[in-house]
């Protein structure tokens, strides 16, 4: 199926369904709709980032720091993770993604959607999905944070990055 084909549920500020449209029109029309957030890391700690592919919708060619992506109609945000996190990793039996917290992501250039975040570990080999992901690797801590001024990231994911630290932080 093509991506822009897909069918989401638009919700409003509350997070409420209030309709249903295509992956493609939703993001022409600027519809807020659901999205999830995976932290991963490997058995050593280190995080997983990749690079998105020149050919995806929204952010293409920038960095991430998370896995995932839009939540299907129907579909629930736990459901959503784990489905996200495997495919996106190339993997099967990953444990279930822990929810973190959710929150509002709005640039203010119509680009809207209920963020749920949530970590995993993966201790599989990985074989990220070639339509997904240019390039990857997992990354010792100091180094993401050396990257994080040098590279060009997704602004949702920077979001998502800096609520969760400030969250490990007590802040």
């Amino acid at each position: 199926m093509n991506p822009a084909d897909e069918i989401l549920d638009i919700v409003d500020e509350h997070d409420r369904v209030v309709a249903r449209y295509p992956r493609g029109e939703a993001y022409a029309r600027g519809l807020r709709h659901r999205c999830v957030f995976v932290e991963v890391r490997d058995a050593a700690g280190r995080l997983f980032v990749h690079r998105r592919t020149a050919t995806k919708l929204v952010f293409p060619s920038l960095y991430d720091l998370f896995v995932g992506g839009v939540v299907g109609a129907g579909e629930s945000y736990d459901e959503a993770a784990l489905r996200e996190a495997e495919e996106e990793l190339g993997v099967t039996g990953l444990p279930r993604p822990e929810f973190l917290f959710k929150f509002l992501y709005d640039d203010g250039a119509g680009n809207s959607w209920w963020s749920a975040v949530y970590e995993v570990r993966c201790e599989l080999p990985v074989r990220p999905q070639a339509e997904e992901v240019q390039w990857h690797a997992f990354l010792p801590e100091e180094e993401v944070e050396r990257r994080l001024g040098e590279w060009a990231w997704v602004p949702d994911g920077l979001a998502a990055h800096e609520r969760l630290r400030a969250l490990r932080a007590g802040r």
